[in-house]
């Protein structure tokens, strides 16, 4: 029977699937469902020690178990369903992307019309060093900036366009590399850089964001729009 809260994912374009209704399509699943539980539970009652039945209680607390896990599972795909299709609430709002600058994370920057590059680093933890090291499209390394001792988290940098001998290196396309150290230790790092966006696509469902040098990201990638 549809329920209010069915009637407002229809209306977000969301079907929401049971549980039970996966399991019996996903023929190649590794995992029980509730199904094969069900199954389980019929040959256990039918091959019980007449002498020694199973106890009621136990029977119930699986069965509210396989009930409870059963729920999760639907509403992590029906939450998730919602969180995608909120991410953009119109194709409208999708469109407004086109001609903005977002920052993602990606390798590849174009330069700007002053000249030079602006990007971040989000590390996964703290580090006593941190490089972010700029080549052409060659592969030939133009500066390496050394950004010392950061925390965790996101740190930004700032790029003039000049290689190590103080001449200017053009418009790109530049590809930019992060390493990030602690004493020794490697620490995650990613980059972001900052690109324009060419277009925008909904087919999906979700907004595709197609940006010069980086291809298509999600729009959920983007951590900033300038």
């Amino acid at each position: 029977m549809a329920t209010s809260f069915d009637s407002t994912l229809s209306n977000l374009g969301i079907t929401r699937t049971s549980t039970a209704a996966a399991t019996t399509t996903t023929k190649s699943s590794t995992s029980l469902g509730q199904s094969d539980f069900l199954k389980l539970m019929t040959a256990q009652m039918q091959n019980q020690d007449p002498f020694n039945p199973v106890d009621n209680t136990q029977m119930v607390a699986q069965m509210a178990q396989i009930s409870t896990t059963s729920g999760i599972s639907e509403m992590n795909t029906t939450m998730k369903a919602i969180a995608d299709k909120l991410g953009v609430t119109s194709t409208g709002e999708a469109l407004g992307y086109v001609g903005k600058t977002v920052l993602t994370p990606g390798s590849t920057a174009y330069g700007r019309a002053a000249g030079g590059i602006a990007g971040s680093i989000e590390l996964a933890g703290a580090a006593t060093d941190v490089n972010v090291t700029i080549s052409d499209a060659n592969g030939a390394v133009l500066k390496t900036m050394s950004l010392g001792k950061q925390a965790k988290g996101t740190i930004g940098y700032d790029w003039d366009g000049k290689d190590a001998a103080g001449a200017e290196t053009g418009n790109g396309p530049f590809t930019v590399q992060v390493n990030a150290q602690n004493a020794g230790t490697t620490v995650g790092a990613t980059s972001l850089v900052w690109a324009p966006v060419q277009s925008v696509s909904t087919t999906t469902g979700a907004a595709i964001l197609t940006l010069p040098g980086l291809g298509e990201i999600p729009a959920s990638a983007v951590r900033q729009i300038g």
